[in-house]
């Protein structure tokens, strides 16, 4: 059962971030275009961590978030963003490749609609997600925040990213 949801805002190297969610779990974190200050000083639980761990993840130290995740969306939605999470921290993977692993090949366009409605950024790492000519294609939070996610992702993993 759903608790109280509140909002707070999170001040990211990418601008800020605003964060849904509840003591049980986190409904979203979208790039924040207009900040509004949060007007309650008490964090709930779920999002408390996620502050951390988004502290830790931006810091180097954090590649894999352990958080509840609540993202709304459709069954093939969650499926898509169930997959997205399976796709290791410094390696990227094409909409193609993603569409395969979801079992059909054809669902490519489906899978990208999916992807750019992801309600979790970076948690849920879309950002992962490249076209086929290796380019970078496709993300919500404008491809500059894309770029810097993956050159930070590549930084801590000492290698060069590939796709896998």
């Amino acid at each position: 059962m759903e608790g109280k949801k509140h909002i707070i805002y999170y001040d990211s190297p990418l601008g800020k971030l605003q964060i849904i969610g509840d003591d049980e779990a986190v409904y979203s974190l979208l790039f924040d275009k207009e900040y509004v200050p949060a007007s309650d000083g008490t964090l709930p639980t779920a999002l408390a961590a996620c502050c951390t761990q988004l502290d830790e993840f931006f810091e180097g130290t954090r590649k894999d978030f352990e958080l509840p995740l609540q993202p709304a969306g459709t069954f093939f939605q969650q499926s898509v963003w169930s997959e997205l999470r399976y796709i290791p921290y410094g390696k990227t993977i094409s909409y193609l490749e993603l569409a395969k692993k979801l079992g059909d090949e054809n669902s490519v366009r489906a899978v990208g609609s999916a992807n750019g409605k992801n309600p979790i950024a970076i948690i849920i790492p879309c950002h992962r997600v490249i076209g086929m000519n290796h380019k970078l294609v496709g993300y919500g939070g404008g491809l500059w925040r894309k770029q810097w996610l993956l050159e930070h992702e590549e930084k801590y993993t000492k290698g060069v990213l590939r796709l896998f």
